[in-house]
């Protein structure tokens, strides 16, 4: 049997991969590593830092390169994530939000002419736009959303609501909200009297769009703004409508796979730098006159670490390997994916922290912060218990899987 397949490496299938790992890499060392305790103390979004990444191509990874964007696919979303969430997980969720639910979203659902005007203005992070779905009252319960949408006779849209728990909602120490929001609005009701939900691109300066407030002492994610959006008698023309009224499920369902397996490379960057962190201080820390690496107890927290987080690295890249951009159709493990690494990354972090003991409870040390901001992988874009549902319900469906 030829030997060539062993040399396969599934983090970095292609040599573009390859490079692109290293160069966002090499960002973060100089550029992310020394910027992210203080922006996590001072809970302030790092714009300027956010703008050099659209100078880099990172903005608009999966955009094709007619409107600016690098044209990659999700293995490439994965990585940079990774690479980015082993310094600072709160600067990555901004990128998330704007890079994976707003510009994806626009590229596999907008118009020609809605991509031709926005798209470059979002993949060289002249603007910075978000995704407008929670509410105060509505989470998971996507269908029960009470943000409307009503078409007036000239064909403009009037909404009223409002969005909560956003990222990148407010983008400034001003209070600025995002320059354009991938808002999901109900426009009515369908024959089986289910909420009929649309999708509408608000943009900043249009007539009753605003920031409400900035959500402030959050545990974890803090170098990310998390605000409510408000829309009162928002007025938003009718090109701005993306798709049919009634088919925002079908631009959900098919980026939400693509986000989940973004969260899940998330957690793999989270547990290589608490993996690392406790490693290390396992040989430079003595007790009893001999490495702490040398107790039991000790080896028993680095052993089930290395084990986890082998594991969630294999399965994010298994997974981003098989996903269509384009399509829905992993649901299986996109949400299997983002179900074990979210936790595992949680508990990675809380035996770095066991193992570094009083060192590793203070910010300096980092390992505190990655388990702080661990703990929002396991709620944001679907939680926990959502995801246990759905891959129950469809391996009823498909018990083949299996095999």
């Amino acid at each position: 049997m030829p030997e060539a397949w062993r040399d396969m490496d599934i983090t970095n299938p292609t040599e573009e991969h390859a490079m692109l790992r290293e160069m966002v890499r090499n960002f973060v060392a100089d550029r992310v590593e020394p910027q992210a305790l203080e922006n996590d103390r001072s809970e302030r979004f790092n714009l300027e830092l956010f703008r050099e990444m659209g100078g880099m191509g990172l903005l608009g990874l999966t955009a094709p390169p007619e409107y600016g964007g690098a044209g990659m696919d999700c293995t490439s979303v994965a990585i940079v994530n990774e690479e980015l969430s082993y310094s600072d997980p709160g600067l990555c969720l901004a990128f998330l939000a704007h890079d994976q639910l707003f510009v994806n979203n626009l590229v596999h659902s907008g118009n020609d002419v809605q991509k031709q005007r926005i798209l470059p203005n979002v993949c060289s992070g002249e603007w910075v736009g978000c995704l407008g779905m929670s509410e105060p009252d509505h989470g998971t319960d996507v269908l029960g959303m009470q943000t409307s949408a009503v078409q007036s006779d000239d064909g403009t849209w009037v909404i009223n609501g409002r969005k909560m728990w956003i990222t990148n909602g407010i983008i400034d120490e001003e209070g600025s909200p995002a320059d354009v929001v991938w808002l999901y609005a109900r426009t009515g009701t369908d024959a089986k009297g289910r909420a009929e939900v649309s999708t509408f691109l608000v943009e900043k300066g249009m007539k009753g769009y605003s920031a409400g407030q900035k959500i402030e002492d959050k545990l974890g994610m803090r170098a990310s703004t998390t605000a409510e959006l408000v829309f009162e008698d928002c007025i938003v023309p009718a090109e701005n409508l993306v798709g049919k009224p009634g088919e925002s499920m079908i631009h959900l369902m098919r980026n939400l796979e693509h986000e989940r397996v973004g969260l899940a490379a998330m957690s793999v960057g989270i547990a290589r730098r608490c993996l690392a962190d406790m490693n290390s201080y396992a040989t430079e820390r003595e007790a009893f006159g001999k490495e702490i690496r040398d107790f039991g107890q000790i080896q028993r927290h680095i052993g089930e670490s290395w084990a986890e987080y082998r594991a969630m690295k294999a399965y994010v890249y298994d997974t981003a390997r098989q996903i269509d951009l384009a399509e829905a159709g992993h649901r299986l493990d996109s949400d299997g994916v983002k179900l074990f690494a979210t936790t595992a990354a949680k508990n990675i972090a809380d035996r770095a922290i066991q193992v570094m003991g009083g060192y590793g409870y203070v910010g300096e040390y980092v390992v505190e912060r990655m388990w702080r901001d661990a703990k929002l992988l396991e709620i944001g874009g679907g939680t926990l218990e959502s995801h246990q549902k759905n891959i129950t319900k469809d391996l009823k469906r498909d018990p083949e899987a299996i095999n």
